[in-house]
């Protein structure tokens, strides 16, 4: 098929559909494949396989329609400027997609969405938390990357159900979180994560 072809009205109007019958389906906590999308969007079996051959290229395409409503900070870093740059119009735009944002962190169909990111999401985070983390053992490294990982991204939902607080506060929080383990990844060098934080390893190692 042509590119022309590809990207006619028609040929858009429908793949305009079925994106938004994915978005439909994981609103509705219904199980997301290639016949569900089909019924919903109104378009043949195989005009969904055309645009979306396999079920990862279905939770891909339900990953982008969620994250472009949210908002174009709402992306994977690669610097460690990023990790703090993004992080407020991250957790803001959760807030305006609340509903979704909440669906991929609470039901299987949410978790099979995050799941088809994995691979990306683990070398964006390795990438961004290099330089913090380049002195540590291997195993801390990764320890390391992990939780700043989880504070980029992942409190919104706890921060907003337990605590009442909103994307900005959220950021805010999870902002001074991040500074603060940042400082002590660069303060610790090569000092296994077990030993404690680099404040209490130059008391320890103070002259007396």
């Amino acid at each position: 098929m042509s590119d022309d072809a590809e990207n006619s009205p028609r040929k858009q109007a429908a793949r305009q559909r079925i994106v938004e019958a994915l978005l439909s389906l994981l609103h509705d906590g219904e199980d997301i494949n290639h016949d569900r999308v089909a019924e919903r969007a109104g378009v043949g079996r195989r005009t969904v396989y055309r645009y979306f051959p396999d079920r990862e290229a279905l939770m891909q395409s339900v990953w982008t329609g969620v994250t472009s409503l949210a908002g174009p900070d709402v992306t994977f870093p690669t610097t460690e400027a990023d990790l703090l740059a993004t992080m407020p119009g991250i957790y803001e735009g959760f807030d305006k997609i609340a509903d979704y944002a909440t669906l991929i962190r609470s039901t299987p169909q949410g978790r099979a969405v995050r799941l088809s990111q994995r691979e990306r999401r683990v070398e964006s985070y390795t990438a961004a938390a290099a330089d913090a983390v380049a002195e540590l053992p291997p195993e801390d490294q990764r320890l390391a990357t992990a939780i700043l990982q989880v504070l980029h991204t992942t409190p919104w939902l706890e921060m907003r159900d337990h605590w009442g607080l909103s994307g900005t506060q959220t950021a805010e929080a999870c902002g001074w979180a991040m500074r603060v383990l940042l400082q002590d990844l660069r303060a610790r060098g090569a000092s296994p994560l077990a030993e404690g934080p680099a404040a209490q390893l130059t008391i320890k190692s103070s002259p007396k």
